[in-house]
C-alpha cells in the first residue's frame, strides 16, 4: 500500500465540468488505510474528501465541499497512482457529482 500521508497534491488538470483550479494543493494525512484532506482555493472557500486506499494505493474517496457561489457541493472519486521517473506520484482520478448536475469527470494531480 502506497502511505500517502503528509504528501501533498496539486491539481494539472481537470474537466470543464470540475471546480478544482489548476494549482491547487492537496495535504494528505493517512491513518492505516484511512485518508483525508482539507482544502480551499480558487473557487472553493472549504473543501473535505475522506477515503480509503486499497493495496495497490488506489483511493475510493468521498469529498464534499462549498463553492465562491455559496453551494455545497458532493462526490465521489476514484484515484489511481502512478509512479513517475522522479520518484513521485502522480494520481489519474475520476470523479462523478453526487450534487448539482451528477456529471462525471477526470481530473490530474501530481505530488509536490
Amino acid at each position: 500500500m502506497i502511505d500517502y500521508n503528509n504528501k501533498r497534491f496539486r491539481a494539472i488538470q481537470n474537466s470543464e465540468n470540475g471546480q478544482v483550479a489548476e494549482g491547487l494543493v492537496f495535504h494528505y494525512h493517512q491513518e492505516g488505510n484511512v485518508l483525508s484532506c482539507n482544502y480551499s482555493g480558487g473557487d472553493i472557500i472549504k473543501g473535505h474528501l475522506i477515503g480509503l486506499v486499497d493495496s495497490n494505493g488506489v483511493i475510493d474517496m468521498r469529498y464534499h465541499q462549498v463553492d465562491s457561489k455559496g453551494q455545497l457541493m458532493t462526490g465521489i472519486c476514484t484515484s489511481t497512482p502512478h509512479l513517475m521517473e522522479t520518484g513521485k506520484i502522480r494520481l489519474h482520478e475520476s470523479w462523478q457529482w453526487t450534487s448539482g448536475n451528477l456529471s462525471k469527470g477526470t481530473s490530474v494531480l501530481e505530488e509536490v
